[in-house]
């Protein structure tokens, strides 16, 4: 399914993102991520938000090499021409992602991949759907004989909405609605094939979102995005509960009873762990672990999540820390940053399209926002020194905390700098002679 950890570092070919490169012995989907332009929709996603920024950049190193060309042609200031063609090519390189964003992303960036091979560039998504189905099936048939790590990462509830016509209309929820039908009924064929090969009482299933809804997703007065009920906020934003609060549904039949409902937090971090319990391995020994195994609540043997504390960021941004307190089992919640909602009371960022990380998008606070959210799981009344007794012990607590976990952390490259950003054509994945890249062995081969 969907990778979206990109492919390569330094070359074409070099595939260092790659699935292959980091464990699975087997990879068919997308290595980036599901914009509206795979779709040609009117309404460009990746333009929206790059556009301006691409634009912004061109100008400004447009700017910077006419000033140096000029001050070195009058003799105003010594300047290596050297310096001056490299600024010009990226100049070229940002005015490039500026123009390809408006045409060539779909070809460039809405691609299939089967292990190391492009199958489709661009993809087509009226069959994306059915391929992804029939990958996942025949390679459950091919390892249902030895144990097995399946991974998918389906492209349903994320715009653009990717719907078969056999699904359009099922829902009272429009598109979205129909979108979700589909997306079950695909988990369903999935478990049928487990329950048909015998697999169904040892095969551990997990189900679960990556995220909210996405709040800002709409077409004309249609929501695209899903809705987060009683819960604050949504996708992107960095601490608010609808962008991170989402369920997991866990089957394994003659292992864990039916109908079970644990409710502890718990994270994705988890999933790891979990999986390396199970198969019967060690998670290393010389660095901080964030997540824990899940088997010990699911078992019963436990009967509270190991996570005291959660911090939660927006890219590298530490936006709001949980702590579920064990001798009370209260859960509180501090935020140290918020988005700015556009407008003020929408609870969510409409004019941008998507809530900023950091700069004049985001509310600091000192001192930090905290909710107790075993009783107010809305968010919806920010306690204070004035109104909760022990206001000043938990922020205390959880200061300690943030200072613990941050020891734990080493520094890695910023992957969303403006140069990690930039197009780069010699990074390109391309099945054909660049820049004319385009394919379709599935079409071929059917």
């Amino acid at each position: 399914g969907k990778w979206h950890m990109g492919v390569n570092c330094k070359t074409r070919h070099d595939h260092c993102h790659h699935p292959l490169n980091h464990g699975f012995d087997y990879f068919y989907g997308m290595p980036f991520t599901l914009v509206n332009e795979c779709q040609d929709t009117d309404d460009p996603e990746l333009a929206k938000s790059l556009q301006d920024t691409y634009w912004f950049y061109t100008q400004m190193i447009i700017l910077a090499v006419f000033t140096l060309v000029i001050g070195k042609l009058a003799n105003l200031f010594p300047v290596k021409w050297k310096i001056v063609i490299c600024l010009a090519i990226c100049g070229l390189l940002y005015f490039i992602s500026w123009f390809s964003s408006y045409g060539f992303t779909k070809y460039w960036n809405c691609i299939l991949m089967r292990n190391h091979d492009i199958t489709e560039q661009p993809m087509n998504l009226q069959k994306t759907t059915s391929n992804m189905l029939k990958e996942a099936i025949t390679w459950i048939e091919r390892n249902k004989h030895r144990p097995f790590l399946l991974f998918v990462s389906l492209l349903h509830v994320h715009t653009p909405l990717i719907t078969t016509e056999k699904f359009r209309g099922r829902s009272r929820h429009g598109l979205y609605g129909d979108n979700v039908e589909e997306m079950d009924w695909m988990v369903g064929r999935l478990l049928d094939v487990i329950d048909k090969e015998g697999l169904k009482n040892t095969t551990f299933i997990y189900f679960a979102s990556d995220h909210g809804g996405f709040l800002e997703a709409h077409r004309g007065n249609s929501q695209l995005g899903g809705w987060n009920g009683i819960y604050k906020g949504g996708k992107g934003m960095g601490g608010w509960e609808g962008g991170i609060r989402v369920p997991g549904i866990i089957r394994w039949t003659g292992v864990l009873p039916a109908g079970t409902v644990i409710d502890e937090p718990t994270s994705l971090m988890d999933i790891y762990p979990t999986v390396v319990q199970l198969a019967g391995g060690a998670v290393p020994q010389d660095r901080v672990m964030d997540g824990h195994t899940l088997l010990p609540l699911l078992w019963g043997t436990e009967q509270h999540s190991r996570h005291e504390f959660l911090f939660h960021y927006c890219g590298v941004f530490l936006h709001a820390v949980r702590w579920h307190q064990k001798d009370s089992g209260t859960v509180w919640k501090a935020h140290y940053a918020t988005p700015v909602f556009q407008p003020e009371a929408s609870g969510a960022c409409f004019r941008r399209g998507i809530c900023p990380c950091f700069g004049d998008g985001v509310t600091h606070h000192d001192p930090p926002l905290l909710f107790n959210l075993s009783q107010d799981p809305s968010e919806a009344n920010p306690l204070s020194a004035d109104t909760e007794p022990l206001f000043d012990t938990v922020m205390r607590r959880i200061r300690r905390a943030v200072e613990e976990h941050r020891k734990t952390l080493t520094p890695v490259p910023q992957q969303l700098s403006p140069y990690n950003n930039i197009w780069k054509p010699w990074l390109q994945p391309c099945c054909g002679t660049f820049p004319f890249c385009w394919c379709h062995e599935e079409n071929n081969k059917a």
